[in-house]
């Protein structure tokens, strides 16, 4: 009885079947560029070079990006640190002008004794004859 079990062929089972698929274009595209196919087409390897020259060039391109990045960032804090010196200079040529002014100089030097003129300063007038006799005398007179 076993031996009619294995000659008889079984049936297919109606449930298990299903409609087969037709690979379409890109099934196969895929399927070539996974399997490494692709890379074995003579189209591809014609333009190897053209390829690598094109993969340089976008690794350039990524290169300039960052590089491009990393200068605009340096470009903004250089910026913001010029404006905060500016500040700082601003403040410093404030506090230099209040310190500067007559009257604090006045009160800073009163406790020492020093004071300012009462009377307002006034030109001297001289001639060439007076002033040529006053350097002749002291010449004379060591």
């Amino acid at each position: 009885m076993e031996e009619e079990q294995k000659n008889t062929p079984q049936e297919p089972q109606k449930e298990g079947i299903r409609p087969v698929k037709k690979s379409g274009k890109m099934t196969k595209g895929l399927h070539d560029i996974i399997g490494g196919d692709l890379l074995s087409n003579h189209a591809v390897l014609s333009n190897l070079p053209f390829l690598i020259f094109l993969a340089i060039l976008a690794m350039f391109y990524i290169g300039n990006t960052y590089y491009s990045e990393k200068t605009f960032k340096q470009i903004e804090k250089i910026k913001n640190e010029l404006k905060e010196l500016r500040y700082q200079s601003i403040t410093a040529k404030a506090k230099m002008l209040d310190v500067c002014k007559q009257t604090e100089i006045a009160k800073k030097v009163e406790p020492l004794g020093i004071k300012g003129t009462t009377t307002p300063p006034y030109k001297i007038f001289y001639s060439k004859a007076l002033l040529k006799k006053e350097t002749d005398t002291l010449h004379r007179n060591p």
